[in-house]
């Protein structure tokens, strides 16, 4: 987690859109109550996305992971969770009747908040895996190169009773028992 235990990521709920402006306002709140060492980082995980326009142009624009959500890295105390949720934007916590539910180490690496490696995984090279996120939710494979630099896997999966190989994030795939 870091130098300190106490530190957590916990998870904000927000109004559609304001995620950003709740990011701001956390940051100048934290500023201005001298809470720098208490929240050490706010995070909107964001994934490039391509798209086209009507005239069959590509970008790339950034698209939210988890819409409506903030993740939040910080020693918690009951005085921090009424400045925080009296937060403009902000709807309250993700946990048990709005009280804040750190999230476990393995939930923070799925989630991108922190970097993965092999050992979190616990996969090495022929290791079944199952896909449990993405377009090929549900499919089995079997790992065939781990990338720990890019926190990917190369997998071959059965399509059309084929072996296919496959990209994936480390976050997409769970070792198989």
């Amino acid at each position: 987690m870091g130098a300190n235990d106490n530190f957590n990521w916990y998870v904000l709920h927000t109004y559609s859109g304001y995620e950003h402006s709740v990011s701001n306002d956390l940051f100048v709140m934290s500023e201005n109550n001298g809470l720098q060492d208490r929240i050490v980082e706010i995070v909107i995980p964001e994934e490039d996305d391509i798209v086209e326009d009507s005239k069959g142009k590509r970008k790339v624009i950034k698209r939210k992971k988890f819409p409506t959500y903030i993740f939040i890295k910080m020693d918690y105390a009951s005085e921090m969770w009424f400045l925080i949720t009296n937060t403009r934007g902000v709807t309250g916590f993700v946990g048990p009747k709005g009280k804040p539910l750190p999230l476990t180490d393995i939930e923070v690496k799925r989630m991108g908040l922190e970097r993965m490696d092999a050992e979190d995984l616990m996969l090495n090279v022929g290791d079944s895996i199952k896909v449990i996120a993405g377009a090929l939710d549900g499919f089995i494979g079997e790992v065939k190169d781990i990338d720990v630099e890019r926190q990917k896997i190369k997998v071959s999966v059965s399509m059309f009773g084929r072996p296919t190989p496959v990209e994936l994030e480390f976050s997409q795939v769970q070792k198989i028992q």
